[in-house]
């Protein structure tokens, strides 16, 4: 199991790639992490909502209602300009404690 911190700290720049592949709804979110990460990453609505309505109050991503195939209203999530340029960072970020990881491992020095 992962650790909470974790998933925490992973949650905003998972989100906003995701949604830099275009808007999506919350359990299509919730959905596509689980698969992505092939089941070990099981995020719940109590856990995404409150992440994605903090990153809606700092501007990085905007939501609107609209109605599913079956008629039922969702609320969709799309990204904003500050939005990718958040990502970009978390990606700056990720990829570098990545390469110290990656590093310390293989007990080489980045």
């Amino acid at each position: 199991m992962i650790r909470k911190e974790l998933v925490a700290a992973s949650a905003e720049p998972l989100i906003l790639s995701l949604l830099a592949k275009g808007e999506s709804y919350g359990y299509a979110i919730i959905q596509e992490v689980k698969e992505r990460s092939g089941g070990k990453l099981n995020w719940t609505d109590g856990m995404l909502y409150p992440v994605l309505h903090r990153m809606e109050s700092r501007g990085l991503i905007k939501s609107r209602w609209g109605e599913s195939e079956t008629g039922r209203k969702r609320k969709y999530y799309s990204l904003k300009k500050d939005g990718k340029h958040a990502m970009t960072k978390h990606h700056e970020h990720w990829m570098l404690v990545h390469s110290v990881l990656a590093g310390l491992k293989g007990g080489q020095r980045v």
